[in-house]
């Protein structure tokens, strides 16, 4: 069992990442990994509200969408949405120091479809209540990873000389790519 769930976590985070691999998030990925401290902060919102929206549209589908399967996508977004904003006013009124601290990316991981897409991932996959939580801490943890890895190559590049028609977007792009293509390499470590 607990082997099972570390295969389920290192295959998430790094075999089967999101953003290298499944090209999912890429928006909030390049739009927020101007700064370090700006990419570790959406990587906890993310942490945070994955894990709970997993647990919430779990239950929601074994419970009630049982031959209702057409709804799922209705029901998740709803749900998603509904959770992030049910997060935003809980934290604002009883813990404003990490509401602040959470800031804009709080609400920016509404549109963010990695979350989406995991609660069908859990379902397709068939996991248990636990396996799906392990399965949305690894997706996670590898799009923390993800922009944390871009986010210090994006700063390195501010630094680095070069050519005036390949700054910014180009680089950038081509750095993704790179990146994603080294992580290709682990795609055999777990059967």
């Amino acid at each position: 069992m607990l082997s099972n769930l570390l295969k389920i976590i290192i295959s998430a985070a790094i075999v089967d990442n999101m953003v290298f691999i499944r090209y999912i998030a890429l928006c909030s990925y390049v739009g927020v990994t101007n700064s370090i401290d700006a990419s570790i902060g959406m990587a906890f919102a993310v942490i945070f509200v994955q894990t709970i929206a997993t647990a919430i549209t779990w239950i929601i589908f074994h419970l009630f969408m049982q031959g209702l399967e057409f709804l799922e996508i209705i029901v998740f977004i709803f749900t998603i949405a509904s959770l992030v904003q049910l997060v935003e006013i809980y934290l604002k009124k009883n813990v404003p120091s990490l509401y602040k601290a959470m800031g804009i990316y709080l609400p920016l991981i509404t549109t963010n479809c990695m979350i989406l897409a995991v609660t069908f991932i859990n379902i397709d996959k068939n996991y248990t209540f636990i396996e799906s939580l392990v399965y949305a801490l690894g997706t996670s943890f590898g799009y923390g990873l993800a922009l944390l890895i871009l986010a210090g190559v994006r700063e390195r590049l501010r630094l680095s000389n070069i050519p005036k028609f390949f700054k910014g977007y180009p680089i950038v792009f081509t750095s993704m790519a790179l990146i994603a293509i080294a992580f290709l390499g682990f795609k055999g470590l777990i059967k």
